[in-house]
């Protein structure tokens, strides 16, 4: 199997940072097109908003066995062969109108996706260690945001010109321009493959998923961004149907969307020796305090701006619970560290797509104040979780729990500051 040059690691590490937000990519970018989808198609909004559902289902559920599948076959040829599945199935929908092969190319692009973004991840742990390790791993969540801010802008664009297809021809493109490249100056990274054992993992997933406050952070994950995904499902028939506005004006909507997570996600970062328990809580009672507000004003005044102060406060706190969480999450199991990234990021889809179909298959989100009440149950929620779950964020817990881990003659793990454990 060919492996990477030493000569081409500095482009390949620029081609796996240009991946990593295509996920947001290929569920964001169509957002603005929902309506002349639904229009174009002769079908149900419902129906339509199903496809951004399917896509996160199969992109949670497979990133729970694609970990241990790439160290057992390697990373090269599966994440090759999942671009090239994944361009394909773009202009497979591009030029489909039947949305059942619309549907089944969905969920060939969550797996392909989850293939991709995972070998990705795991190419910077095979060729990269220490300082260097941490500034590109440091910059993940920087990039992947990206692409939930910039997709639904550019999307807009491309619908107002081109109409809903260009957006999965965009997808398409994207994705042959990398296969091109990766085909002409990839490689193998990964240094000695593992035996694939179902057994194992299933065990250590059980094992993780019975620790109670692992599985509440993955549950809230998945609740704050089913909040943020609700309002993209939701936005393009409020802004264009009920206010009469162009489509690109909800990729600006959308983009401010993202910059509100964004924000959050910040003054997360600004506050994280904060008290972890007692500062979400406090964000959660900032969105019901919110929601409590914005339902009775969006009944009788309801434009573009209120809609916008919706986003802005229920977005904002969403990003910062979120980023707290999804850091607690990643490192809950040192000693799992990849497993229990696969487990955080497909659990928490999965968590998504769940509530996302609910709400639009029970919830008819028809003006802004009903948004307001399915923002309500959410934020109702994610506050009884928060509130009753013990976080083992305080330095004083984690003393405690090296203190009977040696006094039971094991050796604690140590995750040190330079990214090696000890």
């Amino acid at each position: 199997m060919r492996r990477i040059k030493e000569s081409r690691i500095g482009w390949n590490t620029i081609m796996s940072l240009g991946l990593i937000p295509l996920s947001g990519f290929a569920m964001d970018v169509y957002i603005p097109s929902l309506p002349d989808m639904a229009v174009q198609l002769h079908t149900s909004p419902a129906a339509i908003q199903l496809t951004l559902s399917l896509f996160i289902i199969s992109y949670g559920i497979s990133q729970l066995i694609v970990g241990g599948l790439i160290d057992s076959y390697g990373r090269y040829i599966p994440n090759l062969a999942a671009i090239l599945v994944f361009s394909i199935s773009s202009f497979i929908i591009a030029y489909s109108t039947n949305m059942q092969v619309i549907y089944a190319m969905r969920i060939v692009q969550g797996f392909t996706v989850a293939v991709i973004a995972i070998s990705k991840r795991a190419f910077f742990i095979d060729l990269y260690q220490g300082e260097a390790l941490k500034k590109y791993t440091s910059m993940f969540s920087v990039i992947w945001a990206i692409a939930p801010i910039v997709a639904p802008f550019l999307g807009g664009f491309f619908e107002t010109t081109w109409g809903w297809s260009s957006n999965f021809m965009f997808l398409g493109y994207f994705g042959l321009v990398f296969f091109v490249i990766e085909a002409a100056i990839g490689g193998e990274s990964m240094k000695a493959a593992q035996p694939f054992s179902v057994r194992s993992m299933a065990q250590t997933y059980g094992h993780m998923i019975r620790t109670p406050d692992f599985t509440s952070g993955i549950v809230v994950l998945g609740l704050a961004y089913g909040m943020v995904l609700l309002y993209g499902m939701c936005s393009p028939f409020l802004i264009e149907h009920q206010l009469h506005l162009a489509a690109t004006v909800t990729g600006y909507c959308s983009l401010f969307s993202g910059l509100s997570v964004f924000m959050g996600g910040t003054i997360s970062r600004m506050l994280v020796n904060k008290p972890f328990g007692k500062k979400l809580v406090m964000a959660s009672i900032a969105q019901l305090i919110a929601v409590a507000v914005m339902i009775p004003l969006t009944i009788y005044y309801h434009n573009i701006f209120t809609l916008l102060l919706y986003v802005f406060l229920l977005h904002s706190t969403g990003g910062f619970i979120f980023n707290n969480l999804m850091s607690y999450c990643l490192i809950r199991f040192p000693q799992y560290a990849g497993k229990a990234s696969g487990l955080t990021g497909g659990g928490f889809a999965v968590v998504t797509s769940i509530l996302s179909t609910f709400m639009v298959k029970s919830i008819s989100i028809t003006n802004q104040a009903v948004l307001g009440v399915a923002y309500g149950i959410i934020a109702a929620l994610m506050f009884l979780i928060l509130a009753k779950t013990k976080w083992k964020g305080s330095e004083e817990r984690k003393e405690k729990e090296v203190t009977e881990t040696a006094s039971e003659g094991q050796q604690p793990v140590f995750a040190l500051s330079d990214g090696k454990a000890h």
